[in-house]
């Protein structure tokens, strides 16, 4: 993300980045793995906080795509999945954001 011009904050849980309340945060990518909270749920306290918020899942577990949960999320990578892919939809994302943004002006 760095490379490609972006500013990235790295957080040790779900916990962690709730904590800034989603402060200045424009994209979440988030490992659906992950102790406590887990990605999904995650996806699921942003939407209610910033439902506009672009919301990007990674997994290494590949049945997790097949499970319900997994359903319709347009924003879901495996691993190893194609870093030119991820940033091509952060990049669609965050311009389909700032589309809306004018729309609202």
């Amino acid at each position: 993300m760095e490379s490609a011009g972006y500013v990235a904050w790295c957080f040790s849980s779900a916990g962690s980045l709730l904590d800034r309340r989603l402060s200045g945060v424009d994209v979440l990518i988030t490992d659906i793995g992950m102790p406590g909270t887990d990605g999904f749920e995650l996806r699921d306290l942003v939407k209610k906080a910033r439902p506009e918020l672009p919301v990007f899942l990674i997994t290494g577990r590949h049945e997790i795509a097949d499970q319900f949960r997994a359903q319709g999320i347009s924003g879901f990578f495996r691993k190893p999945f194609d870093g030119q892919a991820l940033l091509a939809a952060v990049a669609n994302a965050l311009n389909d954001r700032e589309m809306e943004g004018n729309d609202e002006s």
